[in-house]
This record gives structure tokens, C-alpha cells and sequence, in this order.
């Protein structure tokens, strides 16, 4: 189960996710020596953010790593399933010239799908 979260993509963010974690607590000392040193209300409010950034950081993680261990791992497997396609209905009522364009680009949708080939032969006499 925990196999998934030992692949190389998830080890580098293990360790990135404990080096920042770590880096906040850092950046977090450093503003409360700069407010201690009379920097002022900014660099106390700073000194209070940091390590809040990284416990917020932290929690998204566990989040996401829940996630991953509850995920079907076939979830966006291609599969077998048949898809049907349905042709597009051509509206004939109207404008003349819309019904014009929209038989024009059935015709082109056929023809790439490779459906069309088969019915012009076999209107042409071929």
C-alpha cells in the first residue's frame, strides 16, 4: 500500500516537502531576531507567519498523501470500454445557407472519421 509513495517522483517530494517545512522554521528565527533587533511590527508579524506557512504546508501534504493512498491505483488506466460515436444532426430548418455549411461539415467529419469512403464509392458506381 505505502509502495506507492516510495517511487523516485514521491521521494523527491518527501524531501523537498522537509526541506522547505524546515527552511520556514529558519526564515521564522531569522524575522524574530530582525524584530527583536527593533525591526517593528512587520517583522514580528513575519516571525509569528513563517512557521504557520510551514504547518499549513505540512497539512496539504498529509492531505495529498491520504488521497494518493486511497486513489484506485487503475483510476486513469485507459480501458476497454467501447465508446459509440453518434453522427451529428444536421438542421435543415432555417437558413439555407447554415444548413448548407453544417451538410458541408458532416461530410468533413465523415471523411475523417474514414466513414464517408465507403458511402461515396458506392454512390459513385465504383
Amino acid at each position: 500500500m505505502y509502495t506507492r509513495l516510495l517511487t523516485p517522483k514521491w521521494l523527491l517530494l518527501h524531501l523537498l516537502v522537509a526541506v522547505l517545512f524546515v527552511a520556514t522554521f529558519f526564515l521564522g528565527y531569522w524575522q524574530l531576531s530582525k524584530a527583536e533587533a527593533g525591526g517593528g511590527a512587520v517583522n514580528w508579524s513575519y516571525a509569528l507567519q513563517w512557521p504557520l506557512y510551514g504547518f499549513m504546508g505540512l497539512w496539504f501534504y498529509i492531505r495529498m498523501l491520504r488521497i494518493e493512498l486511497h486513489r484506485d491505483p487503475d483510476e486513469g488506466a485507459p480501458g476497454n470500454q467501447v465508446v459509440l460515436y453518434q453522427r451529428p444532426r444536421i438542421d435543415t430548418t432555417g437558413d439555407p445557407e447554415l444548413a448548407a455549411y453544417n451538410a458541408y461539415l458532416a461530410e468533413l467529419n465523415e471523411r475523417a472519421l474514414g466513414q464517408g469512403l465507403s458511402t461515396k464509392r458506392s454512390s459513385n458506381g465504383r
